[in-house]
């Protein structure tokens, strides 16, 4: 009998290892992303990938809330949430290549009751013990394109996660630079204010002395008075992007963040930037658009596979009540198999097999639309640091113009060649310029995170996840 059970066994595995072959495979697709450009506009060199880009900014501060968020952003531990359901899904559909067993038991105990006039009564004890297994031969490949389709979802995920990291550095960068521009934008009204009541005071004792109007009193006044309002604006602004950057570290809005920087950034010379088609590989975006088309295409080869037969093992063995002596001789065996082939379905395994090409289909053009779109976010980085660095320039020599009408109108104004509207139309230039500056400033270094973010992070290591700690606690 235990030869028996090894012969089925045998026969059973060899079987398996036979026919288990795969002649649907997913069609290949050496040009699915399109046309691309040999070069980017500008040139630059290959990417350094050796340390995080905003290690280029060199402001410690931004390291920390960076790393900070990465470490605890409740967005980030979603997307880490997400893989795990993920990878769960594809070990439950990687699970049918393999046989199943299980264990059974039973007891059962009967009251035997005799007709005597005692009216004593016998029992009797039964039980069994057992095991089933059962197994589909993946004649066609079918179990195995849903397992290959699960796995390059987890990739999908993995790469979602990534994106997800790379989109919160920058926005957690973003929004330290708007802070920090803020609160020169609050330092240089406070001094503007200063300035304009020193002038306002001056007008004041000139025109206590008979030598100016009551108008330029109250024009002089008119501008403390514009440069006052614009006060708690900043303030409201600055407090605002505290709390969202609070929120991306994973903090309350009112959070203490211990930031001290007084100073925007400068950034010199652009990054790495490699070429066009370094985007497939760097950008997680694009990586998941690829895995998830790929995923499409393997869950066409499962529908085309589970239009055809489909052959299923079983397997059982039990032992019964029977002499404990004679325990592995006392083994009931059966094996049988089942072949089922679909007749008439009504259409449905057809209709799942043009849904599962359209669903394809439909990833190919969104990974393509997905791949000229990061081209296009590179691009339009470029163009727009390039352009923001000559309106910097331009906007320095308007100003430096504006400084030496301004003294130029004060020196006429203090001789009495001219009255205070020069000075007023000058000093209105000077100061709206010196609040632009900080703003273009600003928006210089926002453009350069977002080529950093458009050039996809390549920093990120792939196994490198913000909840492998997390995962690793769970296992443990």
């Amino acid at each position: 009998m235990k030869d028996l059970f090894r012969q089925h066994l045998l026969l059973f595995f060899s079987i398996s290892v036979l026919f288990s072959c795969s002649p649907f495979e997913p069609r290949l697709m050496p040009g699915a992303a399109g046309e691309l450009p040999d070069a980017y506009s500008l040139y630059g060199q290959e990417p350094d990938l050796s340390s995080p880009w905003w290690v280029s900014v060199g402001a410690p501060e931004l390291n920390r809330l960076i790393l900070t968020a990465l470490a605890d952003n409740f967005t980030l531990k979603e997307a880490w949430a997400r893989l795990q359901q993920a990878r769960s899904l594809a070990i439950q559909a990687g699970a049918g290549l393999y046989p199943e067993l299980e264990a059974t038991g039973s007891a059962d105990y009967t009251r035997l009751r005799s007709e005597n006039t005692s009216g004593s009564s016998a029992g009797r004890d039964s039980y069994a013990l057992g095991l089933v297994s059962s197994y589909e031969l993946d004649l066609w490949g079918r179990l195995r394109s849903q397992r290959e389709a699960a796995l390059f979802g987890v990739n999908a995920r993995e790469d979602d996660l990534s994106t997800a990291r790379v989109t919160l550095a920058a926005e957690v960068a973003d929004r330290w630079v708007q802070i920090v521009s803020q609160r020169l934008q609050m330092q240089l009204l406070d001094k503007q204010l200063k300035n304009n009541l020193t002038f306002l005071e001056l007008i004041e004792l000139r025109f206590r002395k008979a030598m100016v109007s009551a108008l330029d009193v109250y024009q002089q006044k008119q501008v403390v008075e514009s440069v006052r309002a614009r006060l708690p604006l900043v303030e409201a602004e600055s407090q605002l992007l505290m709390h969202e950057l609070a929120v991306l570290l994973g903090r309350p809005p009112r959070a203490d963040l211990g930031l001290i920087q007084t100073q925007i950034p400068v950034v010199d010379q652009l990054p790495g930037l490699g070429l066009p088609a370094d985007l497939l590989a760097n950008r997680p975006d694009v990586r998941a658009a690829g895995s998830r088309l790929k995923a499409a295409e393997w869950q066409v080869a499962a529908a085309r596979a589970n239009r055809l037969p489909a052959l299923r093992f079983s397997a059982g063995a039990q032992y019964g009540t029977s002499d404990m002596d004679l325990l592995f001789d006392t083994w009931l065996l059966n094996l049988a198999a089942n072949l089922t082939a679909p007749i008439f379905d009504g259409g449905r395994r057809a209709a799942e097999v043009d849904r599962a090409r359209a669903q394809a289909d439909e990833n190919l053009w969104t990974y393509r639309q997905t791949v000229l779109t990061a081209v296009k976010e590179v691009e339009d980085a470029l163009e727009s640091e390039t352009r923001q660095r000559e309106h910097i320039h331009g906007l320095e020599s308007v100003m430096a113009a504006a400084r030496r009408g301004l003294e130029e109108a004060i020196q006429r104004y203090r001789r009495g060649l001219s009255d205070y509207l020069p000075v007023l139309t000058q000093l209105i230039a000077v100061q709206d310029l010196e609040r632009d500056l900080i703003r273009q400033r600003e928006a210089l270094v926002r453009y350069r995170i977002g080529l950093h973010r458009a050039l996809g992070g390549g920093w990120i290591d792939r196994a490198d996840t913000p909840g492998a700690s997390m995962g690793d606690q769970r296992r443990g």
